[in-house]
């Protein structure tokens, strides 16, 4: 594999705080890989930084050769990112439809008619992964079930035919039958060849579909390696895992 995005020595505060302390890793292309740790711990500013939304205090964060830190956020979605964020962050005053549009702006203004025709092609592709979206398209999206409003999100994130799919705690307030399905659907989106880059608290779930993870603690990766080895690694399992299998 080659790697599709690598973070290097990244610092982030917001104001005094020190969110992020130099950490560094790579996303090999086509693979899932998760970033584990505790609230507080660093992960979503990782994310965020990435993406565009926070500007990066130190370090370089290169995207497919290119250096991209403290780019747009539009310039880094046009550049193959697209992310779906914590909390879902779904548009309530517009339809379902209307938010898959809204994932779609980047891609048509890019490739023009090219790009309309592939956002269709999109549209039906989420609306196939998740067939309670196409049954629910002209509901206002804030109706949906906190499930459904899961979906829309990463749906909407998929709009733009992403390079690298972002995920910020993909099964925050979920219950588990809908985990269940949405970590399934993640792993499809990988098997159909998007990077996945993930950060959840729900290890167990996030190391059996990822390849690599790193473990963050007060904003420093304290635990790294495969996903597989990380599953039986006992000081992961005595902080996250207890003694599930």
């Amino acid at each position: 594999m080659s790697t599709i995005l690598e973070v290097k020595n990244l610092v982030v505060e917001y104001g005094a705080i020190r969110a992020v302390k130099g950490i560094s890793f790579k996303v090999e292309k086509g693979s899932v890989m998760a970033i584990l740790g505790a609230n507080g711990a660093g992960k979503s500013a990782t994310l965020r930084t990435i993406s565009g939304i926070v500007i990066p205090r130190d370090g370089e964060i290169v995207f497919e050769g290119r250096n991209i830190s403290g780019k747009s956020i539009y310039s880094i979605a046009k550049s193959g990112i697209s992310q779906s964020p914590e909390g879902r962050q779904i548009l309530s005053g517009l339809t379902v439809e209307e938010n898959l549009k809204v994932g779609t702006y980047s891609l048509v203004k890019k490739y023009r008619d090219a790009g309309a025709k592939t956002a269709s092609e999109n549209q039906e592709y989420v609306y196939a992964m998740f067939p309670v979206l196409k049954e629910r398209r002209k509901q206002q999206a804030n109706t949906l079930s906190g499930g459904e409003q899961q979906m829309l999100a990463i749906s909407r994130a998929l709009m733009s035919s992403p390079k690298m799919l972002i995920l910020d705690e993909p099964s925050l307030g979920l219950a588990p039958i809908i985990v269940k399905n949405i970590f399934k659907c993640i792993k499809e989106i990988s098997a159909a060849g998007t990077t996945i880059l993930i950060v959840e608290q729900n290890a167990l779930q996030t190391l059996k579909i990822a390849d690599y993870a790193i473990v963050l603690e007060l904003g420093r990766i304290s635990i790294e390696g495969k996903a597989e080895d990380l599953i039986h690694d006992q000081r992961l399992i005595d902080a996250y895992l207890g003694n599930k299998k």
